[in-house]
């Protein structure tokens, strides 16, 4: 039995954050936004803050952080780098100790289609960074989202997810690298993990979401070259955008801010998003996510492995 159904959200492929958010009162709400400051979470700490949520931005580049988001009141930044563990740790206890909780927390920030690169005790970066920095953030951060009860996690996914299930006899690409299976992994991983973290909050009145936000042209695809993206139907020779599904950063914000804040979501969790609406499951090149991005069994063997690797949680 599944709940990947669509219920009717009244939104789709081509609504904005701000239409999302539109007579949703966030004035008094605290958010964290992984990553935002740039390409989509720039646009989802924008939409938040202008709904009145106040937006704690932890970002590895804090300089970078300030300049992007220096005309948006409601925003404090602090560093971060999710391929370091030392350092999510220390983010997360800075935060524990200022004694506020968490109504909204948005893992959205990512690396993309990198060259092979090793962090920690050799993980792979892409695994690493995207799924087992925010496995720590989130289960180091957990007494502060747990608080208040109610809030949300959203864990910002790909249709990605779709180029690789879980390379369980290698998990860190040992055996050979291929930077479009590692990051289709670590988007399963992402995934797998709300259903997991679902699974174990939501008696205590935290429910978690994954999505996929949508095709959209930000500095996300930096790993790139431009030969390769003309190849994909992306862009043109001169770097136009080509594809007439692609999304405007504001476009692609919507899903993630909908999961977090969508009265329709009441009562529901441990689902994957797309176009603001529940995404359907799906085995060929419709959109949907594949059944093993969402199964249960996986999502808990998954959940097993990364407190192994990070010693990190939080439900033990």
């Amino acid at each position: 039995m599944t709940g990947q159904h669509a219920i009717g959200s009244g939104f789709g492929h081509d609504s904005t954050a701000d239409e999302v958010l539109d007579g949703i009162d966030l004035t008094g709400k605290l958010a964290v936004v992984t990553g935002g400051y740039s390409g989509l979470g720039l646009e989802t700490t924008r939409a938040l803050a202008k709904a009145g949520a106040h937006v704690v931005v932890p970002a590895r580049r804090p300089d970078a952080a300030k300049e992007a988001l220096s005309g948006i009141s409601g925003v404090e930044i602090d560093e971060l780098d999710l391929g370091d563990l030392d350092s999510v740790r220390a983010f997360a206890d800075r935060f524990l100790a200022s004694g506020r909780s968490i109504d909204l927390m948005i893992d959205n920030a990512a690396i993309m289609a990198a060259p092979e690169t090793r962090v920690g005790p050799g993980w792979e970066a892409q695994f690493a960074t995207n799924h087992l920095g925010h496995f720590t953030l989130v289960n180091r951060l957990w007494p502060a989202i747990v608080a208040d009860g109610g809030a949300r996690v959203v864990s910002v996914s790909s249709s990605g997810h779709r180029r690789s299930d879980i390379r369980w006899d290698d998990l860190q690409f040992e055996q050979g690298y291929e930077k479009w299976a590692a990051y289709g992994q670590a988007k399963t991983a992402n995934a797998l993990f709300a259903v997991q973290l679902d699974a174990l909050g939501k008696d205590s009145g935290v429910r978690t979401f994954a999505l996929h936000p949508g095709g959209i042209l930000t500095p996300l695809q930096r790993h790139l070259e431009r030969e390769e993206m003309v190849g994909f139907g992306w862009i043109d020779a001169e770097g136009n955008p080509l594809n007439p599904g692609f999304k405007s950063p504001e476009q692609g914000a919507a899903t993630q801010v909908w999961a977090a804040t969508s009265p329709k979501l009441e009562g529901l969790g441990g689902l994957f998003c797309e176009d603001c609406e529940i995404a359907e499951l799906s085995t060929d090149d419709s959109p949907g996510v594949r059944p093993y991005a969402v199964d249960p069994a996986s999502a808990a063997r998954l959940w097993t492995i990364s407190a192994e690797l990070t010693g990190e949680n939080a439900f033990r």
